[in-house]
Order: C-alpha cells, then sequence, then structure tokens
C-alpha cells in the first residue's frame, strides 16, 4: 500500500511541478523496494522517463509544450547528461549529492523571488543562454542520477521566459528525453556487471505514477500562478534539506 501511495505521490509531484520525481523515486526503491542504491538510480531514470512521456503527451495535446525551448534545450541538455554521468562513476555519492541540495536551495531562492508572466508575455528566447544553459544542466543532472526538473523548470522561467505553466509543460518533455539517456548509460554499465532489474515494481510504480501525473497537472491548471512558482520553490527547499539531512551530514 506504501508503495502505490508513494508511487501516485511521485507522479503528483511531476504533474504539478515539472519536478521532484527522481528525489521522490530513489527513496522509494530504496527503502520500500528494497532495491540496491545502484538499481534504485537507474530505475528511478526509467520510472521518471516513462511517466513524464506520459504527462508530456497530454500537455503537448493541451498546446501548452514550447517545442523551441524543447529544440534549444533538449539536444544539449541530452549530451551533458551522458558526460555527467559518465563523470559521476568517477566522484563519491556524497559530493553528488552535496551539490544536488545546494543547486536545490539556490533554485528555491531565485524561484521565490521570480515574478510571474501573464500568459499573453511576449517570449524573447534567448538562443545561446538556452544551449549552454541546457548542457550546463545535463552535466549536472547525469552527475547525480536524476530527472533534472529541479533545474529545469526555474531555467525555462528565469531565462526562457516562460510562464511556470508552460515551463512545467516543456520540462516534461526534456525529462522525458534525458531520463532516457541517462538511463541506457547506467543500464549497459549495470547489465554488464550482472545486475537484474525489478520490472515488475517498476511497472506498478510507473502504473500508479501516470495517475498521479493526470492528478497533479489538473490540479496545476487551476493554481495561482504566484502560487504555483512558490509552492514550487518551497517545495525545493524542502527537497534539498531531507537529501542533506539523510545523505550528506
Amino acid at each position: 500500500m506504501l508503495v502505490f501511495l508513494a508511487a501516485i505521490s511521485i507522479g503528483l509531484s511531476l504533474g504539478l511541478f515539472g519536478s521532484g520525481g527522481s528525489i521522490l523515486t530513489v527513496p522509494v526503491l530504496l527503502y520500500l523496494v528494497k532495491m540496491p542504491a545502484e538499481l534504485a538510480i537507474a530505475s528511478s531514470l526509467f520510472i521518471v522517463g516513462s511517466i513524464s512521456l506520459f504527462a508530456a503527451v497530454r500537455s503537448s495535446l493541451k498546446g501548452w509544450v514550447s517545442w523551441q525551448h524543447v529544440a534549444l534545450f533538449a539536444l544539449p541538455s541530452m549530451l551533458g547528461t551522458y558526460l555527467g554521468a559518465w563523470f559521476g562513476t568517477l566522484v563519491d555519492s556524497r559530493w553528488q549529492l552535496l551539490l544536488f541540495s545546494i543547486l536545490m536551495f539556490i533554485s528555491a531562492f531565485l524561484m521565490w523571488r521570480k515574478k510571474t508572466l501573464p500568459e499573453e508575455a511576449k517570449v524573447t528566447i534567448k538562443a545561446i543562454i538556452l544551449i549552454f544553459t541546457g548542457l550546463a544542466v545535463g552535466i549536472i543532472t547525469g552527475f547525480v542520477g536524476v530527472g533534472g526538473g529541479f533545474l529545469i523548470v526555474p531555467a525555462l522561467v528565469l531565462l526562457g521566459g516562460l510562464t511556470m505553466l508552460r515551463s512545467i509543460a516543456t520540462s516534461l518533455v526534456i525529462i522525458t528525453l534525458q531520463s532516457s539517456v541517462g538511463f541506457l548509460k547506467y543500464y549497459s554499465t549495470l547489465v554488464a556487471q550482472g545486475a537484474v532489474f525489478d520490472w515488475t515494481s517498476i511497472a506498478i510504480i510507473i502504473a500508479f505514477g501516470i495517475i498521479g501525473s493526470v492528478i497533479g497537472g489538473a490540479i496545476a491548471k487551476h493554481v495561482p500562478k504566484q502560487l504555483l512558482q512558490r509552492g514550487f520553490a518551497l517545495f525545493l527547499l524542502l527537497m534539498a534539506t531531507v537529501v542533506i539531512y539523510q545523505s550528506v551530514l
């Protein structure tokens, strides 16, 4: 029962904030499903990528996704994810989690201060900035083994000029692509080492996560933009505190 509720929470987080999936998924796999750490990280990327794909398709059909931002951000971020995943195998995991937490604190601060844009606001795309930001975000998310929504959403709001709702929808597409690249890198390494994935548990979590993403997406559409943005900032702050407390201190 706890696994089912946790899976719904994972999807709810992705649908509501376009973030938090991996942060929630890894502990669920570690402590409830009892997966080894390496398998939990790899499996979380597959789970988050699958749930994000479903949510991204729904958002795309509603016209919320900015494909210009996807093109400028996703390709360099996918390259960065592969490089980051490779580099992440060379360092102590405590350094990975410390960087993860620091970046969440910074993102939370910036998102709290950022003024929301009206839906009709003209979007100015800073192509070069988005390309290099995508590369940097990809390296960081691959390095720490997460989907990256906690950085992608603020980047799209602060640098891409998108509203919170469109940033969430667009981030789901990017998370799907990034998670796929990261999972394939981890999968090839782990399978070569003889690891066996628990596909039954993975499938169950994906199924209930999709239900959660539908609920989260419906809620996000009706929540005031300023409240949604500041709620996201508080969510990041809470997650950063939990990660530091459990894994770094």
